[in-house]
């Protein structure tokens, strides 16, 4: 059997059940790393997969290797087939989903479109009128750009703007606008964001903390684990002694329908670190956000 038949056999789709919460679902093959496929990944896949794949010979170093699959570039680690070479990273290359390329955001538009054609048809609207004709098109473009955090990871944002620095002294970006979309009613909720961190020997360029807000808010979401996404990206990007986010919005799930309370805001925070064990440093933060 060739290495396209047994790559076809293994496409059967299911949905990954431990992925993070507010991360975009991708399928997945029903195969992951470590696990059999045909036989045995550590094994053989068209003779030995550390040895000839296809014809195609590579040499490993310490059990790592990039050899070819079906004239594709792969990476072999640990004597185990992981991923296209080039998407190492990619959240659409989890396992051997070989033949599987993420989408372009124009390519989903006609989808997206034919599905907003059949809500406005259920509504009882003319999706043909003058003033609907281009609406479904308009509204796919403008999903896309509320939830474009989904094509974008904190590595390719902060870019190499993390700098040593010998300062100990809280940072506080705050008041940063924030827009997101409510994942129950997919209704905008918007607001705030104030973050803070003491650096351990590391910063982080000024705007980054802007960019994280933006990938994380650009996404289907709930404030709360909004808030802690944030804290854990700054965390990760520069271990610091620790971390405080503060987030202030108002949810239109609230106040378009509802109960519509229309002055009604929603506040959360995730402290980290140094901001939740020591109350003084909690405390400084705090006034430092309700400051003007």
């Amino acid at each position: 059997m060739n290495g396209t038949a047994i790559a076809n056999r293994v496409r059967t789709v299911s949905w990954q059940e431990d992925e993070e919460p507010g991360t975009p679902k991708t399928p997945r093959t029903s195969t992951s790393p470590g696990q059999t496929m045909n036989g045995n990944i550590n094994g053989h896949l068209n003779g030995n997969l550390n040895g000839h794949i296809n014809g195609n010979v590579s040499e490993k170093v310490n059990g790592n290797s990039d050899e070819k699959f079906n004239g594709k570039s792969v990476t072999i680690f640990n004597g185990k087939l992981t991923c296209l070479k080039g998407h190492e990273k990619c959240m659409f290359h989890h396992d051997l989903e070989l033949d599987h390329r993420p989408p372009t955001r124009e390519a989903l538009l006609p989808d997206m479109s034919s599905s907003y054609r059949l809500l406005l048809a259920s509504l009882g609207e003319d999706p043909d009128r003058q003033g609907l004709l281009k609406t479904p098109e308009r509204a796919a473009k403008a999903m896309l750009f509320f939830t474009k955090g989904y094509d974008q990871c904190i590595e390719d944002v902060l870019n190499d703007a993390v700098f040593d620095e010998d300062h100990d002294e809280m940072v506080l970006v705050k008041d940063i606008e924030m827009f997101s979309m409510c994942e129950h009613h997919l209704v905008p909720f918007y607001g705030k964001v104030s973050i803070a961190y003491l650096p351990n020997k590391k910063i982080l360029g000024l705007s980054k903390l802007a960019r994280i807000v933006e990938i994380y808010s650009r996404r289907l979401q709930v404030q709360e684990r909004l808030t802690k996404q944030i804290a854990l990206a700054v965390t990760k990007a520069v271990e610091p002694a620790g971390v405080a986010v503060v987030v202030e919005a108002v949810h239109m799930c609230m106040v378009m329908r509802g109960v519509q309370k229309i002055n009604s805001k929603t506040m959360t925070s995730t402290m980290l670190g140094v901001f939740r064990d020591d109350p003084k440093t909690r405390e400084e933060f705090l006034n430092l956000v309700q400051s003007k």
